[in-house]
Protein backbone atom coordinates (compact mmCIF):
# COMPACT_ATOMS: atom_id res chain seq x y z
CA UNK A 1 0.00 0.00 0.00
CA UNK A 2 1.20 3.67 -0.92
CA UNK A 3 1.10 6.39 2.50
CA UNK A 4 1.13 9.48 1.11
CA UNK A 5 2.41 11.84 3.78
CA UNK A 6 0.30 15.17 5.01
CA UNK A 7 2.96 17.33 3.27
CA UNK A 8 2.52 15.61 0.20
CA UNK A 9 -1.25 15.40 0.23
CA UNK A 10 -1.63 19.11 0.94
CA UNK A 11 0.83 20.10 -2.10
CA UNK A 12 -1.30 17.42 -4.26
CA UNK A 13 -4.41 19.21 -3.19
CA UNK A 14 -2.67 22.59 -3.82
CA UNK A 15 -1.99 21.79 -7.44
CA UNK A 16 -5.33 20.77 -8.21
CA UNK A 17 -7.12 23.57 -6.48
CA UNK A 18 -4.40 25.85 -8.50
CA UNK A 19 -5.55 24.42 -11.68
CA UNK A 20 -9.23 24.31 -10.52
CA UNK A 21 -9.59 20.22 -12.03
CA UNK A 22 -12.88 18.85 -11.53
CA UNK A 23 -13.33 16.25 -9.02
CA UNK A 24 -12.95 13.32 -11.25
CA UNK A 25 -9.31 14.82 -12.40
CA UNK A 26 -6.41 13.43 -10.06
CA UNK A 27 -2.65 13.55 -10.18
CA UNK A 28 -1.25 10.22 -11.93
CA UNK A 29 2.20 8.79 -11.49
CA UNK A 30 3.48 7.77 -14.82
CA UNK A 31 7.17 6.49 -16.26
CA UNK A 32 9.14 9.45 -17.19
CA UNK A 33 9.06 8.77 -21.37
CA UNK A 34 12.35 10.49 -21.28
CA UNK A 35 14.39 9.22 -18.46
CA UNK A 36 14.73 5.73 -17.44
CA UNK A 37 13.55 4.53 -13.80
CA UNK A 38 11.98 8.09 -13.23
CA UNK A 39 8.56 9.10 -12.62
CA UNK A 40 6.55 12.09 -13.62
CA UNK A 41 2.96 13.49 -12.34
CA UNK A 42 0.11 14.12 -14.20
CA UNK A 43 -3.34 15.42 -14.58
CA UNK A 44 -6.08 12.72 -15.46
CA UNK A 45 -8.74 10.54 -14.80
CA UNK A 46 -9.37 7.28 -12.64
CA UNK A 47 -8.79 4.26 -14.80
CA UNK A 48 -9.82 0.77 -14.25
CA UNK A 49 -7.08 -1.49 -11.79
CA UNK A 50 -6.09 2.45 -10.76
CA UNK A 51 -5.30 2.43 -6.43
CA UNK A 52 -6.87 5.99 -5.81
CA UNK A 53 -5.75 7.89 -3.04
CA UNK A 54 -8.41 9.87 -1.39
CA UNK A 55 -8.74 12.65 1.20
CA UNK A 56 -10.56 12.20 3.96
CA UNK A 57 -13.89 14.02 2.73
CA UNK A 58 -13.47 11.30 -0.64
CA UNK A 59 -12.08 13.15 -2.99
CA UNK A 60 -9.49 11.60 -5.82
CA UNK A 61 -5.71 12.97 -5.31
CA UNK A 62 -3.64 10.51 -6.68
CA UNK A 63 -3.78 7.65 -9.14
CA UNK A 64 -1.31 4.72 -9.71
CA UNK A 65 -2.06 2.66 -12.42
CA UNK A 66 -1.66 -0.97 -12.45
CA UNK A 67 1.63 -1.15 -14.06
CA UNK A 68 3.15 0.70 -11.13
CA UNK A 69 0.76 -0.46 -8.54
CA UNK A 70 3.77 -3.64 -7.56
CA UNK A 71 6.50 -1.56 -8.28
CA UNK A 72 5.22 1.14 -5.96
CA UNK A 73 3.97 -0.98 -3.10
CA UNK A 74 5.21 -0.38 0.40
CA UNK A 75 6.56 3.16 -0.90
CA UNK A 76 5.83 6.74 0.94
CA UNK A 77 5.33 9.93 -0.86
CA UNK A 78 6.88 12.87 0.74
CA UNK A 79 7.14 16.38 -0.24
CA UNK A 80 10.29 18.37 1.40
CA UNK A 81 11.39 22.16 0.25
CA UNK A 82 13.37 20.34 -2.90
CA UNK A 83 10.24 18.65 -4.36
CA UNK A 84 8.45 15.42 -3.58
CA UNK A 85 10.21 12.31 -2.85
CA UNK A 86 9.36 7.99 -3.20
CA UNK A 87 10.84 5.93 -0.36
CA UNK A 88 10.59 2.46 0.15
CA UNK A 89 9.44 1.85 3.78
CA UNK A 90 12.26 -0.82 3.76
CA UNK A 91 15.01 0.87 2.83
CA UNK A 92 16.98 -2.31 2.07
CA UNK A 93 14.13 -3.20 -0.29
CA UNK A 94 15.29 -1.93 -4.07
CA UNK A 95 12.47 0.00 -5.90
CA UNK A 96 12.16 -0.90 -9.23
CA UNK A 97 10.60 0.94 -12.11
CA UNK A 98 9.28 -0.40 -15.34
CA UNK A 99 8.83 1.40 -17.82
CA UNK A 100 6.00 0.94 -20.62
CA UNK A 101 7.00 -0.60 -23.67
Amino acid sequence: MIRVTRAAMEKFMEALRMQNMHPEIAIRIIPSPSKSNSLELAFDKEKEGDQVIRTKEGRKVLLVGADLILALTSVVIDYKDQGFSILKRDPSAPLCLMSKS
